[in-house]
């Protein structure tokens, strides 16, 4: 059996092939070739614990063997609920070495998450925490296997009873030997997790060959080779921690992955010094916790050469403040699930690090800002991003409606950000499609005001969300996390000396002591706008 999906037309596959991005391999390889020829080499830190490559094949292939004999095959599904640990990593290449197609679901998904999924893919089998609340016993996995009948394989980290423990079957293989084979290359090899922060993400079929050229190109910018010590603080499963390049670029250089929880600073910064990382990614909410707790604690960093800073627009004013007090390179990136990346090089000067979130990875990525009416705009004028390419996905799983807003007759993915492209093909995301806001005709990008409240020195965090009004439709708040007591008339002159029209200057402050998050890091504006209306409900009554 085989998972359906959106195909490349076949002049494109085969364009792709013949120049060498597709190769025909599965992803499985990225870690087996490493067990081959360096079986000794440091692949994972997981606290106390350290995996070899050999170690980590040796296990991941266990696993498949146990999955094996339960009865799983090619072209089933699998839901996959880890926290940041090793085991989120062995399960995912003893998945892929029998062909069966995971969602890994994040962490801090719930059951309303967790339920959508199952729902879309139909899974075989669960993988899940005992650490998770929804899975301390098993009334949810009851509840699931009522919905979904097909599932009837568990496996659980943490598990007391040895029928359903994950770790005892990474660790001792079963009695009788199993084959099993990765599925076809141009197959789909799992499903990302669309990053809208409204209802439920949608589900993104990525093949091994192009997943895999992703991965691989990612490496080749980001200069990853055996020396990488790479930390994980982002969520495993996601995109940008998993592939760009994120642990299986790390993996296909042969370096090392080390893992930690969250990325609180302290934690992470006793990390890097123990473990000698390089390199790390993060989103900004989170560089604003490290910039914060860098001041005087510099010497643990002092390995550290290149952070990774993407999942969201990133100021300008904090990205100056990266080398300054982490002591280390800034590397911006501008990437998606469907596809898409784009990251400033190492070599680059400071200006365009700064200024600008990268431009595309590979040359063979087809990229177009339009207007509104579909044209081309010019060099540094805002527009639609649409791209193609050898890793930017054809179609959401079973959403053809969506599918035709998001695609458009050529192929040409929509993603819904607004963004500026200079000369050099370097992008600069100045907000989203979906997020302006509508002031009696005038639109307001929420991002440029955003990274202009950012500017000011006792502001760390902002968002602009729409508040509903009845003669201009809507009007604007801006919630601001400061360092000390502002006002709102001195935030708007302040705004106006940046240069800032009337009509963007947000109507309403609102002062809290920090933003709700999404899963990944990003603000949570839907729960802002909830937030919102309940305070001008209050006033109204």
């Amino acid at each position: 059996m085989t998972i359906a999906f959106s195909p490349w037309p076949a002049e494109l596959a085969a364009r792709y092939r013949a120049e060498g991005y597709w190769l025909d391999q599965p992803l499985s390889e990225l870690v087996e070739r490493q067990a081959l020829s360096r079986p000794d080499a440091l692949a994972l830190i997981c606290a106390e614990r350290q995996f070899s490559y050999g170690q980590f094949q040796a296990q991941a292939a266990c696993l498949a063997q146990h999955l094996l004999q339960r009865g799983l095959r090619g072209g089933d599904t699998a839901l996959v609920q880890l926290p940041n640990v090793a085991e989120f990593y062995l399960v995912l290449f003893a998945l892929l070495q029998i062909g069966v197609v995971p969602v890994n679901a994040l962490f801090s998904h719930q059951r309303l998450e967790l339920s959508a999924y199952a729902q879309q893919i139909r899974p075989r089998l669960l993988i899940a925490a005992r650490s998770h609340r929804l899975f301390a016993d098993d009334e949810f996995i009851q509840q699931l296997q009522a919905q979904q009948p097909a599932l009837q394989q568990v496996l659980l980290l943490g598990a007391t009873e040895a029928t359903c423990s994950l770790e005892s079957c990474l660790q001792h293989a079963p009695a009788q030997s199993w084959s099993g084979r990765p599925s076809a290359a141009d197959s789909v090899a799992l499903f990302q997790l669309s990053g809208g922060t409204t209802g439920t993400p949608k589900l993104i079929p990525r093949t091994h060959n192009d997943y895999a050229y992703s991965v691989r190109q990612s490496a080749a910018v980001c200069a990853l080779n055996t020396a990488t010590r790479f930390l994980c603080a982002l969520p495993a499963g996601h995109n940008y921690s998993l592939s760009s390049p994120g642990a299986l670029g790390v993996f296909a250089a042969g370096g090392c992955v080390v893992l930690a929880s969250d990325p609180e600073p302290l934690r992470c910064f006793a990390l890097i010094e123990r473990h000698q990382v390089n390199m790390a990614a993060l989103v900004p909410s989170a560089v604003i916790l490290w910039l914060q707790a860098a001041t005087g604690r510099r010497q643990q960093l002092a390995s550290l050469r290149v952070l990774q800073v993407g999942g969201a627009s990133f100021a300008e004013s904090l990205a100056r403040r990266v080398p300054v007090a982490l002591g280390c390179r800034l590397q911006q990136v501008f990437g998606m699930a469907e596809g898409l990346v784009n990251y400033t090089r190492l070599e680059d000067d400071d200006e365009r690090v700064f200024t600008t979130q990268g431009r595309p990875m590979s040359p063979a990525d087809e990229v177009r800002v339009l207007d509104g009416e579909g044209r081309q705009v010019p060099p540094g004028c805002t527009g639609r991003l649409a791209t193609r390419g050898p890793y930017t996905f054809r179609g959401y799983y079973q959403s053809p409606e969506h599918n035709a807003q998001a695609f458009d007759a050529e192929g040409f993915y929509y993603s819904g950000d607004l963004v500026q492209q200079d000369a050099l093909g370097y992008l600069r995301v100045v907000g989203r499609v979906k997020d302006q806001i509508n002031r009696g005709g005038e639109k307001i990008a929420a991002e440029e005001l955003e990274h202009l409240l950012l500017k000011h020195p006792a502001i760390s965090q902002a968002a602009l969300v729409a508040m509903p009004d009845g003669l201009l439709g809507e009007k604007s708040c801006a919630f601001v996390v400061a360092s000390e007591p502002l006002r709102a008339v001195l935030l708007r002159k302040f705004l106006r000396a940046e240069g800032v029209a009337d009509f963007k200057l947000p109507d309403r402050f609102e002062f809290i002591s920090q933003l709700p998050l999404t899963a990944v890091g990003k603000t949570d504006k839907p729960r802002l706008r909830a937030h919102l209306q309940t305070l001008l409900s209050v006033a109204d009554a």
